[in-house]
């Protein structure tokens, strides 16, 4: 069986597991929001922020960067976007192609930023419940009429479910071309063809079956939800967030 991935809920008694989900969700928009004027100082103070809360959750922050390190792509694709399409002094000049100086800071800062987006949400998905995930939007949609709350939450719940498994029989895919020796082929493209194929084959089929099993059980998104409930933690946890993100701001 896959070891567990970044992706998944795993159980925990710290303070972030006993946060009320509302304000866990509450959080990662204030801090998302807030990100987008944050400069270096606030960038490092933020990463120290995190990697305490990972320590204190009982997950290394290696384990979460090995397990996240396909994002890196991205990130080397927007870095790389940003340095050679940003004016300024230019640092490297070949043919046609210029990296400025700008550029290059600019695309750190940008990938800085995304990536603390992206442990921000790993870190509300290591220390949530799905199914607490799907009594907070269902409580955040219901005051808005016309809106199908409980049908939102209920495919966000799945979502939330659903990508770890994803993610597993994307390690079981690439430890089974490791046995056949796929990965010393050459190139690329037919790598990518034997992981993509088969991966997306078994995804549908574990879609598939998952979906027949809802169906003999009768399965719909009116459930009984677990009772949200806050506390003098909760509030204190929120001014917490908003002085940090008064202090990334201004």
């Amino acid at each position: 069986m896959a070891e567990l991935n970044v992706l998944g809920f795993r159980a925990g008694d710290s303070v972030l597991h006993r946060l009320d989900v509302r304000f866990k969700l509450m959080f990662f928009v204030l801090i998302s929001l807030s990100i987008l004027k944050a400069d270096v100082f606030s960038l490092f103070l933020l990463t120290i922020t995190l990697t305490a809360a990972f320590i204190h959750i009982g997950l290394p922050i290696k384990s979460v960067l090995k397990d996240l390190r396909y994002i890196f792509f991205l990130l080397l694709f927007v870095f790389v976007a940003r340095s050679l399409s940003v004016p300024g002094s230019p640092v490297i000049e070949i043919k046609t192609i210029t990296v400025t100086r700008e550029g290059l800071y600019q695309g750190a800062v940008v990938c800085w930023r995304l990536l603390i987006v992206i442990l921000t949400g790993v870190a509300f998905v290591l220390t949530t419940r799905p199914s607490e995930i799907k009594a907070a939007v269902q409580w955040l949609l219901k005051p808005f009429p016309g809106i199908p709350e409980k049908k939102i939450a209920f495919m966000m719940s799945l979502t939330a479910r659903f990508v770890p498994i994803i993610f597993d029989q994307a390690k079981e895919t690439l430890a089974a071309q490791r046995a056949r020796g796929i990965e010393s082929r050459k190139s690329p493209v037919y790598r990518l063809k034997m992981l993509g194929i088969p991966l997306m084959r078994r995804t549908f089929e574990r879609a598939d079956r998952i979906s027949l099993a809802m169906t003999a059980r009768c399965y719909s998104e009116n459930r009984t939800d677990p009772r949200l409930s806050s506390g003098l933690r909760d509030w204190i946890a929120l001014t917490g967030v908003v002085c940090l993100c008064l202090i990334i701001i201004f």
